[in-house]
């Protein structure tokens, strides 16, 4: 129904994002840097309305949502967490490409992680969900995550998020298009 509109908005720096390590999982703190880029988003987004907000339950997310000045309306939504890196957890592509050359976590997903099928089956039941929700919705999660997300949301598989790419605090919006699911905007950064 085009009555729903998303915006998204991926979680600040933290340590491990500015080093190009996997952080899935692990429950890690924005850096100072981080955090401006929360408070920046937070003037970006300024003072609309969204009719929902979601967040991931890991404190990058939980606390991008509050610097962003949504802190207090979030509901915690366990399915919006990053891809479960398993073994890859807190490596870089670099370090993983040496041990699994030409791995790829859209085309292999991560040994005793979450598969490929995994998070298609996860960001489908947030679709979902998503079209079922009237008005607009604000989501923080991750940038696997909402790059899946933004794929699912046009109607294409997962493995698409690839073509996404989405800094850290950079914010999307999921729309329509006459009668389409469409990605109107996506990666700006309010900095």
């Amino acid at each position: 129904m085009e009555t729903n509109q998303v915006t998204v908005v991926r979680h600040g720096q933290t340590e491990w994002s500015a080093a190009g390590r996997h952080t899935g999982r692990t429950d890690i703190a924005l850096t100072d840097e981080g955090e401006r880029e929360a408070t920046s988003a937070g003037r970006w987004l300024g003072d609309q309305h969204f009719d929902h907000v979601w967040t991931s339950p890991l404190r990058r997310a939980r606390d991008t949502c509050r610097l962003a000045g949504y802190g207090a309306v979030a509901t915690i939504h366990d399915d919006l967490v990053e891809w479960d890196y398993g073994r890859h957890e807190g490596r870089t592509r670099d370090e993983i490409t040496t041990d699994e050359p030409g791995w790829d976590v859209w085309t292999f997903g991560a040994r005793g992680g979450e598969s490929v099928d995994d998070m298609q089956q996860r960001v489908d039941g947030v679709v979902a969900r998503l079209l079922d929700a009237q008005g607009r919705t604000l989501i923080f999660a991750h940038g696997h995550m909402l790059r899946a997300l933004a794929a699912a949301w046009v109607e294409l598989p997962v493995t698409e998020g690839r073509r996404l790419p989405l800094d850290t605090a950079a914010i999307g919006v999921l729309g329509w298009y006459h009668d389409r699911r469409a990605l109107v905007r996506w990666n700006l950064r309010p900095r």
